[in-house]
């Protein structure tokens, strides 16, 4: 009974089982299912999954190409990203070399000062948030906050050089600001050294000045060197800007680990600067101030503002004297001078920032003479034996008179007079030829000129040094548009026309005179050093020799001397020492006075001194610069030389 239960109950759950089944067949034939579409990775067509599995690869890619950007490509950029935001590069100034006199005595000396700077990329980019710690370094160092934010806005946000807002900051107060800055963000406080010059008029037109560093001085100093930074102090005139490379040192560095709000954490490597070497000059302050100090009175006192007065050691070139007056005062730049000191400079018509004895072109009147003389000598033209007779001028082809200085001239006239009396008629002969008389024409006067270096720079160790002109028939033509006559032979040959020459050239070839036939190259420094015991000397450069005999140099000598003894110079005859010279008067404008011209040297024998001097618009050379040497030259032979040397 029990077994037939279970079969009939075996058999309801076969047909149950089957009936199932038959319907599920049904199902499946209605709905295309299949069995194995209840598992879920059959619910996405391949297609989907294709998709789906390049996605999760390009995506692979990507992230892959861009680890190696950040990583290798872009690696070094953004870890100097990382460490910039964590360390700073601090400058460390080094000491500028100093400047010394012939007796070692200094002429310059460097100030510690401070100045307060803004690091642009410090500030937050937020607008309010930015202005507000703008007013806060503004309150702090006591500055407009217009200044400030009229600088910054120069420059981006990011810009990385430290930006100065306020310069000159006093001792006291910068070391309360120090203080403060340290919980200022942005706001540094630095030392640097400002240029003090001991003799800041006298020594002007010399040692220049130095200032801050321009952007585009900035750009091409780069460009030659790194050893320029934003806020650096560069010469800027004179002997700071010749000597800059060597004056100014290399700077130190100091790369510092800063905190999140950018204060100094630790010192994490560190750069010595290295000093400027020193320069040692030819000039004793002692005979730059007196010469200065006669030529100013001398000008005040002849109601003339403009002079100069050039003193040099014919035997090696060594400047002895530079004055150039005006002049001005070199601290005011080294200070940061005032737009309205500057404009006031700038707007003087008399131009005190323009040195007149290296950069000032002249006629040379009556002082180019001995150079014409000795190349007619040279060039056997005339002997000392040979005379001219002077009437008082020279009558060309019976319409053009070139005159004499003295009506009815000067007689039976040799080279010795020619020189002594500055005879015009001579020298129209010698440099231009009259009738039978074959003169050196404009070829040889010009030959002549440049052999004393006229027409050409003398590379002094100065900046902006003017060439002068010797001019000649090309020149004329290409700037004039006008052929050449005799009659600019004539003017050429007495200076005058258009020949322009600097006090320096003329003080430079009449040392030709005494020193052998030796045209050196006019220098200031003698000597360079380093605080370490490094040194060298400067040497004489001799630029041209061997190009007039010695008898000539001897006649033209004797002939300079005879301007003092019998001459238009003889007033310096009763000095204690020989000396020997020429007077010059160019004419320059019909309807103002000519400049007034001297050169000479003493003592005639074993000559130790050149001196020219030149007063614009002086007049006559005998009347107002022969004074004028004569006083410098008794005081440096009776004075100087007994109570200084």
């Amino acid at each position: 009974m029990k077994e037939q239960f279970v079969i009939r109950s075996y058999k309801k759950s076969q047909e149950i089982e089957s009936d199932y089944l038959s319907d599920l067949i049904d199902t499946k034939k209605k709905s295309n299912f299949t069995f194995q579409d209840k598992f879920l990775g059959k619910y996405l067509s391949n297609k989907k999954i294709n998709i789906f599995l390049a996605l999760i690869i390009l995506s692979l890619v990507i992230l892959g190409l861009r680890t190696v950007q950040l990583q290798i490509i872009k690696g070094s950029y953004y870890k100097n990203l990382a460490e910039i935001n964590r360390t700073r590069e601090k400058i460390l100034p080094a000491s500028r070399g100093l400047i010394y006199d012939a007796k070692s005595k200094p002429l310059t000396k460097n100030l510690p000062i401070f100045d307060a700077l803004i690091l642009p990329r410090d500030l937050s980019l937020n607008e309010a948030k930015k202005q507000e710690q703008i007013n806060l370094i503004a309150q702090t160092i006591n500055q407009d906050q217009n200044i400030i934010s009229e600088q910054l806005a120069k420059y981006p946000p990011n810009f990385k050089y430290l930006l100065t807002v306020k310069e000159n900051i006093e001792y006291e107060e910068a070391i309360v600001l120090k203080i403060k800055a340290q919980h200022i963000p942005s706001l540094y406080i630095e030392l640097r050294n400002q240029r003090e010059y001991l003799y800041p008029e006298e020594f002007s037109h010399l040692l220049g000045y130095e200032g801050k560093i321009s952007e585009k001085e900035l750009t091409e100093k780069g460009k030659q060197n790194d050893n320029y930074s934003f806020n650096d102090y560069i010469g800027k005139t004179g002997l700071e800007l010749s000597y800059e490379p060597l004056l100014r040192g290399k700077f130190g560095l100091e790369t510092i680990e800063v905190d999140a709000a950018g204060q100094e954490k630790k010192v994490i490597n560190r750069e010595d600067p290295q000093n400027g070497k020193n320069l040692i000059l030819t000039i004793d302050q002692n005979v730059q101030k007196k010469v200065r100090e006669i030529l100013k009175s001398a000008l005040a006192r002849y109601n003339k503002p403009r002079g100069s007065i050039v003193m040099i050691n014919p035997q090696n070139g060594e400047i002895v004297a530079l004055v150039s007056l005006p002049d001005y005062n070199a601290n005011l730049f080294a200070r940061g001078i005032s737009q309205e000191d500057y404009k006031k400079l700038t707007d003087d018509e008399n131009k005190p920032l323009f040195d007149r004895a290296i950069k000032g072109e002249y006629p040379s009147g009556s002082t180019i003479k001995p150079v014409i003389a000795v190349g007619a000598l040279q060039e056997g033209l005339i002997t000392d034996r040979t005379t001219v007779n002077s009437v008082g001028g020279l009558w060309l082809y019976e319409r053009w008179f070139f005159p004499d200085w003295a009506a009815g001239g000067h007689g039976s006239t040799n080279v010795y007079k020619a020189i002594a009396w500055s005879v015009n008629t001579f020298f129209y002969m010698i440099g231009g030829g009259y009738q039978d008389f074959k003169g050196l024409g404009i070829e040889g006067l010009e030959k002549y000129m440049k052999f004393f270096g006229l027409g050409e720079r003398l590379d002094i160790d100065l900046p902006g040094e003017a060439t002068g002109l010797v001019p000649n028939p090309d020149w004329k033509k290409k700037i004039k548009n006008e052929d050449w006559y005799i009659g600019d032979t004539y003017h050429l040959a007495i200076g005058q026309g258009d020949i322009l020459v600097t006090p320096l050239q003329v003080a430079n070839y009449t040392a030709v005179f005494v020193n052998g036939g030796k045209l050196y190259q006019p220098h200031l420094v003698k000597e360079i050093f380093t605080n370490e015991g490094e040194e060298e000397i400067i040497k004489p450069k001799i630029l041209r020799e061997n190009f007039i005999n010695q008898e000539n140099l001897d006649i033209v000598k004797k002939a300079m001397r005879q301007t003092v003894t019998n001459g238009s110079a003889q007033s310096l005859n009763d000095l204690s020492i020989m000396v020997g010279g020429k007077t010059g008067t160019a004419q320059w404008n019909s309807e103002k006075k000519p400049h007034a011209w001297f050169t000479g040297f003493a003592p005639y024998e074993n000559t130790e001194i050149v001196i020219t001097v030149l007063v614009e618009e002086g007049g006559e050379g005998s009347t107002v610069s022969v004074p004028i040497a004569k006083e410098v030259l008794n005081w440096y032979f009776n004075v100087y030389l007994r109570n200084y040397e």
